[in-house]
Parts: C-alpha cells; sequence; structure tokens
C-alpha cells in the first residue's frame, strides 16, 4: 500500500467546497492550507474578511512565488516598502503606521505557518472511468495526475469498500499500483483533443477491476 508519510494531492473543486467560516481552505503556490483554527481563533475580527472572502479559492496572486511572502508595494503615504493588499488588509499584516494596540505576538503570520498545511494541489487533474467487472457498476472520479493508483483506489473506497480485493486493469494489462496513471501508459490526451477540437469528455479512460477470487488459483 501507498506511504502514510506521502502528502494527499487535492484537486481545485475538492479545496472549493470547504467554503465556510467553520470549515475554510485556501490554496497558494502549489499548496492547500486549513485556515479553518485561524478562523475560530480570530472570530469577529474585521480583519478575517479577506481571508473569509477567499474561502474555497486559490490566492496565489497575494504572494510574490520568489520569496514566497506576501506582494509587497512602496506605501505612498509614507514611502516604505509595506505589504500590498488590495483585497483589504487581514489577519497578521501590520496596520500601514505605527499602533499600540496592534499585537504583533502571534509568532509566524499564518501563510509561514506549515501546521495548517493539509496537502499538495494538482496541477493538472484528469478523469477517469473505473467499472467493476463483478457488478458491471461503473463511476467516473476526477484524479490528481500525480497520484499512484493507490492513491486513485483510496478515492474509490466510497464506491466499493473492496477496491483492494481487485485486479486493476486497463487494455488488459495489470496496473502497477505504486505508480501514477501517466506512469502506468494511461495517457493525458487533453491537449490533443483540445488541438483538435474535439471533447476531451467523449473518451475518458476506462479502469477495469476484476474480483481476485482465490478459488482460481487452486
Amino acid at each position: 500500500m501507498e506511504s502514510s508519510c506521502r502528502p494527499r494531492f487535492y484537486t481545485p473543486k475538492e479545496v472549493s467546497v470547504h467554503n465556510r467560516p467553520w470549515d475554510l481552505w485556501v490554496s497558494f503556490l502549489g499548496r492547500v492550507y486549513d485556515l479553518s483554527p485561524l478562523a475560530a481563533a480570530n472570530k469577529g475580527d474585521l480583519l478575517m474578511k479577506p481571508i473569509l472572502e477567499a474561502a474555497g479559492k486559490d490566492i496565489s496572486h497575494w504572494f510574490n512565488p520568489k520569496t514566497k511572502d506576501i506582494q509587497t508595494h512602496i506605501d505612498p503615504l509614507t514611502g516604505c516598502l509595506k505589504y500590498y493588499t488590495p483585497q483589504g488588509r487581514f489577519v497578521h499584516i501590520p496596520p500601514p503606521l505605527p499602533r499600540s494596540d496592534w499585537a504583533n505576538d502571534f509568532g509566524k503570520p499564518w501563510w509561514k505557518d506549515s501546521s495548517y498545511e493539509v496537502g499538495i494541489l494538482s496541477t493538472k487533474t484528469r478523469h477517469i472511468r473505473i467499472i467493476n467487472t463483478l457488478t458491471s457498476q461503473e463511476h467516473t472520479l476526477e484524479v490528481c495526475g500525480e497520484e499512484t493508483m493507490w492513491e486513485i483506489l483510496r478515492r474509490y473506497l466510497p464506491y466499493n469498500a473492496h477496491a483492494a480485493s481487485y485486479t486493476w486493469k486497463y487494455e488488459g494489462i495489470n496496473l502497477d499500483m505504486d505508480k501514477n496513471l501517466q506512469q502506468n501508459q494511461i495517457p493525458d490526451e487533453d491537449e490533443e483533443f483540445y488541438e483538435l477540437n474535439m471533447d476531451a469528455d467523449s473518451y475518458t479512460p476506462a479502469i477495469l477491476l476484476y474480483f481476485n477470487d482465490d478459488l482460481t488459483e487452486l
């Protein structure tokens, strides 16, 4: 089975459903963060407003990809280098001018605190069909292109709790469960379909599941 130490991959759609103050996820710079504890600790704080409005979304544009810090600019009032927050100042961003009522004893700002990180945002998702040859049931899943077959199997468990008791095949060949779709010679043809002006959804790769009947080995 897959290593439990490997970070989990998430699709943008999976992140988008966590869009409530008590269940608040965002993604930025390729990572996914659960900011629900931050929202709970700052409940009622007006500085949470920009973050609440961004719930479930990607906020990479807030950041400088080189420094991995919030974007900066020269403040026209002070002439000093300040964080640039056109969406509004938010939690852990210092005020533009010194203030005695601003507490800066929170430690790391939330965007530098790895304890909020829950996984990696997929750079490319794919749709696959999984067909159970024993029951003829078929399900279409959106998966992350980086995921191994074991991780895809985990996504399929809600539809079949015994998915690990099956042999997974594509075009008659057993799949290596430690490899991803591309490594298993299941090509991603989205770009080719796009160039040909064809609907990529019209062809979704089918993975067939064959139940492992131990009696057949006797």
